[in-house]
């Protein structure tokens, strides 16, 4: 009897070590997270090559003859109206004091003919001087007002021409290039200094012409480089092929930090009419020797697998088309290694 005994206590107590052993081999629900299968409008779309530009890119011409004093550094901030570079102009203010002598001469002989011409008006009162006389005066007067006249237009004109021996940033910018040096001698109309508007930014590009009915002013267009991926307001579209080319040409308003100046970006221009479909995060699609897989939660936290086929992509979004309806709960963080009928624990934000 006590054998018989012993025998059932060592039976107990090798079932209850087995469930203990059990119990600490059962793994605990995996964390994953979520997302929502979502229906929306969306277009196929192609991809077309584009470059980021400035909408206000100069190069700033001399507007005098000099030689070059000044020219500002390659990387220098500039507001609008800022000096960038200046031009000798020891010639222009030495024929600014002449314009000045004429003018003070023209000053004096005006004023000495209208003396003149009070007093014959007296005279010509007594009748103690011939009329002629008082019309040459008179007539004298004039021309010395028209003289006076040029030469203050003469004069303005030298202030105008010393106004330009300072060239001047037509809008805030950065100076890009120096394409002379200080020292050389400039002609009227040759190019001194670049400068780049960093500010106001768009992206130009060119699809073919068959897909120009789709893209319209104002639309949301998306730009990607690399890892970066922002959006774009088409501004203006162009609709002007060659017949080498057959592309017409569009433009987009970005964000100024988003992308430097010359930054080759992919356009997606739609290729079609905008239409409904549902939509999941890429995060979502499990690739598998099997196919394209997407799991989703049920009621009771289970996870099931969903065989789909994917179609028109938007950024992170893409469209699949399976067993799935529009506010399904898809895994998009640790599907990789999920079993269908599994049961997850939903990881919080």
């Amino acid at each position: 009897m006590k054998k018989l005994k012993s025998l059932i206590f060592v039976l107990a107590m090798g079932v209850g070590f087995q469930a203990v052993v059990m119990a600490q081999h059962e793994e605990p629900p995996p964390n994953v997270r979520v997302a929502r299968a979502t229906i929306q409008s969306l277009a196929p779309l192609t991809i077309v090559p584009g470059t980021v530009v400035s909408r206000n890119d100069a190069r700033l011409a001399a507007e005098v003859t000099g030689r070059l004093l000044e020219i500002a550094d390659v990387g220098t901030r500039v507001a609008s109206g800022d000096v960038v570079a200046k031009i000798e102009d020891t010639i222009i203010r030495l024929r600014k004091d002449e314009l000045l002598a004429e003018v003070q001469r023209a000053k004096a002989r005006l004023k000495y003919l209208e003396s003149e011409e009070r007093r014959y008006v007296k005279l010509a009162e007594s009748n103690l001087t011939a009329a002629t006389k008082l019309e040459e005066t008179r007539s004298d007067r004039d021309v010395s007002r028209s003289d006076l006249q040029v030469a203050k237009v003469r004069l303005a004109q030298i202030d105008d021409q010393l106004d330009r021996t300072s060239v001047k940033a037509p809008f805030s910018g950065i100076v890009v290039e120096r394409l002379m040096m200080p020292g050389e001698r400039v002609e009227t109309g040759k190019n001194v200094v670049r400068i780049v508007d960093q500010q106001h930014l768009e992206v130009i590009a060119r699809a073919p012409l068959e897909y120009y009915s789709y893209v319209r002013p104002g639309q949301q267009l998306e730009l990607r480089t690399g890892e970066v991926i922002a959006s774009g307001t088409v501004r203006t579209v162009v609709a002007v092929g060659s017949e080498h080319t057959h592309q017409f040409e569009l433009r987009l308003d970005i964000e100024s930090d988003l992308f430097p100046v010359g930054q080759t970006l992919r356009v997606s221009v739609p290729t079609s009419n905008v239409r409904k479909a549902l939509v999941v995060p890429r995060d979502a699609l499990v690739l598998r020797p099997e196919g394209i897989t997407v799991f989703a939660l049920d009621k009771d936290q289970k996870a099931y697998q969903v065989m789909v086929t994917t179609g028109i992509g938007t950024g992170e979004q893409i469209e699949v088309i399976g067993d799935l309806s529009d506010g399904d709960t898809v895994i998009i963080r640790g599907n990789e290694r999920l079993r269908p009928g599994q049961t997850v624990s939903i990881m919080q934000d």
